[in-house]
């Protein structure tokens, strides 16, 4: 027989939901790609690794007895050493603050980070990056990280990324046009989450780390065990100094607020008290998703106040804070920012650095 013919369509034809489909993130140091109806070991191969012929390497891997008859569905596993990559930058798509890299401020005409840089946001300071497939990467203040991997697959429009966090933060959206996950994974001195097509935060906080699924999946692995944790979406869990898992949690969901009232120079809300919340997450963004902070601060309530320093059209993004320090969805809301001097045609008036002039409120 031919090497042809054992290559032949995977499945039958059948009609298939596509959701199933294709790309499915990393686990340990394989590619996961789920078979479709119409996939072909030999095409799934040349697509990935660049070589046809690994049909058969991929075959023994996945002890796949009757290359005729492998279930629509199936997960298979490719070994990351067999797909050729690229090294990609990481576009910067909002900073704001002191931010360093590799220990030096970062320059006003950088537009791009790579692979082995390492970032630290200072107090009040943000950075917003983005990725090839469209994934953002969100770095909060007072948070330390080193973009361990940042690369692209040179036969799929996939990403391989890997973020070291060693302190603080970070929020990702990953594969928001649905192509699929090559690789994204945060570790922690703890933890590694690894994302299944995900809008994700992980945080380490003293000695622990947290994960929250807020769409998608992840797969949680510790120092203290290769077993995986499965976390679905709306849940998360804690990682202790020792490397444990806690129960894997629903997510607090988000608050109820009343309508944002300006009081002079600053904005409260109330928050609707539940008795399992322990603080409210409140931050400050130029935009509804939060991509673009200007400011974040937490807060018990039930009164919850919050500012701008700048004019303009601004969104609070509101989550609240469980007793195990787990945070959930955000509930956003739009104000205006600070008053500023404008002319008599409505244009802001500024300063000769072209800031503008604000009014301040007694």
């Amino acid at each position: 027989m031919t090497q042809r013919c054992i290559a032949l369509l995977l499945g039958c034809f059948l009609v298939y939901n596509t959701s199933w489909a294709q790309p499915s993130g990393a686990r340990g140091d394989n590619f996961i790609y789920r078979v479709i109806a119409g996939d072909t070991l030999s095409n799934i191969a040349d697509t990935y690794t660049g070589q046809s012929q690994n049909w058969s390497l991929l075959q023994s891997l996945n002890h796949i007895s009757n290359t005729l008859a492998v279930p629509i569905g199936k997960e298979l596993a490719i070994p990351f050493r067999l797909i050729p990559t690229s090294p990609a930058a990481l576009s910067i798509t909002h900073r704001s603050g002191q931010i360093q890299v590799n220990g030096q401020a970062l320059r006003a005409d950088a537009h791009t980070l790579n692979e082995g840089d390492h970032i630290q946001t200072g107090n009040q300071s943000y950075l917003t990056l983005s990725m090839q497939d469209n994934s953002t990467l969100l770095v909060p203040e007072n948070s330390s990280i080193t973009l361990q991997r940042a690369r692209s697959f040179d036969r799929a429009k996939l990403t391989d990324t890997i973020i070291a966090l060693q302190d603080g933060d970070v929020e990702s959206i990953v594969a928001p046009d649905s192509t699929g996950v090559g690789r994204f994974e945060v570790h922690t001195p703890v933890s590694i989450t690894g994302v299944r097509g995900t809008s994700l935060r992980v945080r380490q906080q003293g000695q622990a780390s947290f994960s929250e699924v807020l769409e998608g999946r992840a797969e949680l692995s510790t120092t203290a065990s290769e077993q995986l944790t499965n976390i679905p979406s709306r849940y998360g869990a804690a990682v202790s100094a020792d490397g444990q898992v806690s129960n894997v949690t629903l997510l607090p969901k988000a608050p109820v607020i009343s309508e944002p009232i300006r009081q002079g120079g600053q904005w409260s809300t109330q928050v609707q008290s539940v008795p399992e919340i322990e603080s409210y997450l409140v931050q400050v963004a130029l935009d509804p998703q939060g991509s673009k902070l200007v400011s974040r601060h937490v807060q018990r309530g039930p009164t919850l106040t919050f500012s701008a320093r700048r004019p303009g059209p601004h969104f609070v993004l509101i989550r609240a804070v469980d007793l195990l320090g787990l945070s959930g969805p955000d509930t956003i809301a739009s104000f205006t920012g600070a008053f500023a001097l404008t002319s008599s045609d409505g244009t802001p008036i500024t300063t000769s650095y072209g800031e503008p002039v604000l009014l301040r409120d007694f």
